[in-house]
């Protein structure tokens, strides 16, 4: 600011927040690294589930052919969706393990959870029962991980590059689906699909992916946030020097932990003490927190029911209905769509979040996914038979129109990766005080599991022809695209931007009212910054300001 006139930004140009370079180093990228490849547990249960069931020999241990068309619909419903199911108990209760054994130790329970029911399922001898209850408990560990991943990564990430780190998660989700597409389409070209291990090798990367997490985590440090919430500031300032590179006396790392340690008293004063009934004020009485809470549901039921996570899961039989024939075929385009995916959230990643910003990404994201929408349902408004009378034949005259559907299924899988699928996580995990981040991370992703589930097991349903209870495919696109447009004017009206901004200095952005938030917001925080630098002059971190954070610490712990 400099006489009264404000410098233009460019919006292509990652924030300057006076970051040493020390930060940026290798055991920052090994640690998300690390915690980002939690990311391939989702991506490889969708990427895989559909190929292996569609296979004959795992239908023939389930004697899939004796049920009639009906329960075979459900079964394969219920099978793939079980997951899911179990996810909603585990996204439930991660925080529960998250705050009480730290985010390592949470990791390497649910690795331990995800590789048993993994195991259970590929063990199943021909029992619907057991492939059930193998998939729901390996669903308990999978559902840890959009809770663990993302909120570590969150917290050790310095602020310039939250996003970017943030969204290497999610590229791990891509890279997942990326593998267990391709698994699916050489195990059916190399093993044939009448061999157990036509399912058995690519439901393997389960396992593998599990392993090197589980091994990975013991060359980790804790995140120094969850050590200054229990309490352990020497341990806290310890770790962040190293994740840092710095030493621990470095200005830089004392006033990052200070500020840590100072927004959480502020925290802990608010709502005098730290029991559950101060959580559950905090997360519900203060209408900032509130808000929060508002957010993180609206992106999870936007995000879910826009269709893109069950297009992904149920890739083989969409591509089926627009058009493509042959088993080996399909299994390649799947994998062709894996990889488009995979490219945008990597662009995603590197590129836009934290250099255009997280509300520009979603709404080019959205902008892209509600034009694919619009399109197939189009295409299938004006070929109705598809995918609803299994021996109409495609004519040649609308070859050209099915292959544009194939590609506009691309590019709604490349502007979920670069909208919603990158955001869900990434605004959860950064929005919250850091007393109420793991529990209200937590809430969120167990709603994210619900809809999830929802989606994945309404989707075969749904696809039925109208005559027998379904809104047919047609029906089905037309309402992913308009749920996609109704999300855009939502995060239009409602998100603000969070690029930039440490964790501690979020609340500033909800300091207007609700309806003014997420058009005003950012705005307003900024002018909030620049008041606060003059006021303090860019000075955080002395002698003084530890010494009344102790004297704090210690008034508070007397009067509870």
């Amino acid at each position: 600011m400099a006489g009264g006139v404000k410098k233009p930004v460019n919006v292509f140009k990652l924030k300057d927040l006076n970051e040493p370079k020390n930060v940026f180093n290798w055991r920052l990228w090994f640690a998300v690294f690390s915690f980002g490849l939690l990311g391939a547990a989702r991506g490889v249960d969708e990427g895989l589930i559909s190929g292996a069931f569609n296979s004959k020999d795992f239908q023939r241990t389930i004697n899939y052919a004796s049920y009639d068309e009906a329960t075979q619909t459900n079964i394969k419903a219920n099978v793939s969706a079980m997951v899911q199911i179990g996810s909603v108990g585990g996204a439930l209760f991660a925080f529960l393990i998250c705050d009480r054994i730290g985010r390592i130790w949470a990791t390497r329970l649910l690795c331990v959870v995800w590789i048993l029911g993994i195991a259970i399922f590929m063990g199943h001898g021909g029992s619907l029962g057991a492939i059930y209850a193998g998939r729901f408990i390996a669903g308990l560990g999978v559902g840890q991980t959009p809770v663990v991943g993302p909120v570590y990564i969150a917290e050790i990430a310095p602020a310039s590059v939250r996003g970017l780190c943030t969204c290497i998660f999610t590229g791990f989700v891509y890279l997942g689906i990326v593998l267990a597409y391709f698994a699916n389409y050489g195990a059916q070209v190399n093993l044939g699909d009448t061999t157990h291990a036509r399912w058995l090798a690519p439901t393997s990367l389960h396992i593998i992916f599990a392993g090197i997490v589980f091994i990975l985590t013991f060359f980790q440090y804790e995140s120094p946030r969850f050590l200054v919430k229990k309490g352990l500031h020497e341990k806290a300032l310890e770790y962040m020097a190293r994740i840092r590179h710095l030493p621990p006396d470095d200005l830089y790392v004392v006033s990052e932990v200070n500020a840590i340690r100072a927004a959480h008293e502020e925290e802990l004063e608010a709502i005098r003490g730290a029991s559950w009934t101060g959580i559950l004020k905090e997360m519900f009485l203060i209408p900032s927190n509130l808000y929060r809470l508002y957010l993180s549901v609206m992106v999870q039921i936007m995000s879910q029911w826009s269709g893109a996570g069950s297009i992904t899961l149920y890739a083989v039989d969409l591509f089926k209905i627009l058009g493509i024939t042959g088993k080996n075929e399909s299994l390649l385009v799947t994998a062709v769509f894996g990889i488009v995916k995979l490219i945008a959230a990597i662009l995603c990643a590197l590129f836009l979040v934290d250099v255009i910003g997280r509300k520009r990404a979603l709404l080019l994201g959205i902008s892209l996914q509600a034009i694919a929408m619009i399109y197939v349902a189009g295409f299938l408004t004006a070929v109705p038979k598809l995918g609803v009378d299994d021996s109409y034949v495609l004519p040649a005259s609308e070859k050209a129109a099915s292959r544009g559907a194939i590609a506009m299924i691309y590019i709604s899988g490349f502007g979920w990766a670069l909208g919603w699928n990158s955001m869900q996580y990434l605004l959860t995990a950064e929005l919250f005080p850091l007393r109420i981040r793991a529990v209200s991370t937590s809430l969120a992703m167990t709603l994210h599991f619900v809809n999830q589930y929802g989606n994945t097991r309404a989707l075969p349903n749904m696809l039925l022809p109208v005559s027998q209870g379904g809104i047919s495919p047609t029906g089905t696109f037309w309402c992913f695209a308009a749920v996609t447009i109704l999300g855009g004017v939502w995060v239009w009206v409602s998100i603000p931007e969070t690029q930039g901004r440490s964790l501690e200095s979020m609340n500033r952005l909800f300091e207007l009212p609700w309806y003014k938030v997420g058009l005003h917001g950012n705005d307003d925080a900024d002018r909030q910054d620049e008041a606060i630098n003059e006021k303090e002059n860019g000075a955080f971190g002395t002698a003084g300001h530890v010494d009344d954070i102790d004297e704090k610490h210690t008034e508070r712990e007397s009067r509870v």
